[in-house]
């Protein structure tokens, strides 16, 4: 079955638009335009610039996928969107395409729900399996990890990355990396808990929960310090693979200025 495109809409014939497809009323659909099988984009929707989008996505009215990016020094590069499966994208949406600081391409992945008003800057990189509640701000260059929640409000910095299956407290401020598994809020954000019913959604073991409480009381309650909360988490053992990765994301986070691993990149990037 081939697309199914309402009167209204503007659509350029180099487009590629996929089977069952349907474009609603008043969208403006530009040349350089890739909308996989199965997705829906309804009425006053613009997909511009270099912009690919995967199979059975949701995009609702007076989103705009592709656009420029909000930099000053960005010059009319050949940079892009590339989008998954599975979106939603409610109103208001912006995802912008990315500069040439980095690889060119901001990414989203699949099975993602951002609400009304999100914004996904130019170059983030964003995983899978995400909420972000209305008026999430991502800005440019951020990178967010698989199964993260982020509350109405947030406003993310530059650079920043938010580690997988955390969850960021409405209307916080990210100004440094967020750990992954942890629950975090403020302005600017502090980890406050381990992200436990995010943890048992997705089927981790209470083991791992475990491991993981240890290891927030250590850093976070009794402020030991990373090396010496490892020393002692790894010495008691087992070494389980949620304590490797928490640990790897705080050497990360460690290696830039701000507590933002990113910041290394900054240089090339300004």
């Amino acid at each position: 079955m081939s697309a199914t495109i309402a009167p209204t809409a503007v659509v350029d014939p180099r487009a590629q638009i996929g089977n069952h497809v349907q474009i609603g009323h008043f969208c403006v659909i530009g040349p350089d335009v890739k909308i996989g099988d199965g997705t829906r984009v309804d009425e006053h929707v613009v997909l511009t610039g270099i912009c690919s989008i995967g199979e059975d996505n949701h995009i609702f009215p007076g989103s705009v996928l592709g656009a420029h990016p909000q930099d000053t020094s960005y010059t009319d590069a050949p940079t892009c969107v590339e989008i998954g499966d599975g979106n939603v994208f409610r109103e208001h949406c912006t995802v912008n395409r990315a500069t040439e600081k980095e690889d060119g391409i901001t990414l989203v992945g699949n099975n993602n729900y951002f609400m009304a008003g999100t914004h996904i800057a130019h170059d983030c990189k964003v995983g899978d399996r995400i909420v972000i509640a209305n008026n999430g701000m991502l800005g440019g260059h951020v990178r967010v990890g698989n199964d993260v929640t982020l509350a109405g409000g947030v406003g993310v910095s530059h650079f920043a990355s938010i580690g997988q299956l955390s969850f960021v407290s409405a209307m916080s401020r990210v100004l440094h990396d967020v750990p992954p598994f942890m629950i975090v809020d403020g302005q600017p954000t502090k980890p406050r808990a381990v992200n436990t019913i995010g943890l048992k959604r997705h089927d981790y073991s209470s083991d791992d929960i475990t491991a993981l409480t240890k290891a927030f009381k250590l850093l976070y309650r009794s402020k030991v310090g990373v090396e010496t909360a490892r020393d002692q988490l790894f010495n008691e053992g087992p070494i389980r693979p949620v304590l490797k990765h928490l640990f790897n994301c705080l050497d990360h986070s460690s290696g830039g200025r701000h507590g933002r691993g990113q910041d290394r990149r900054k240089k090339k990037a300004a």
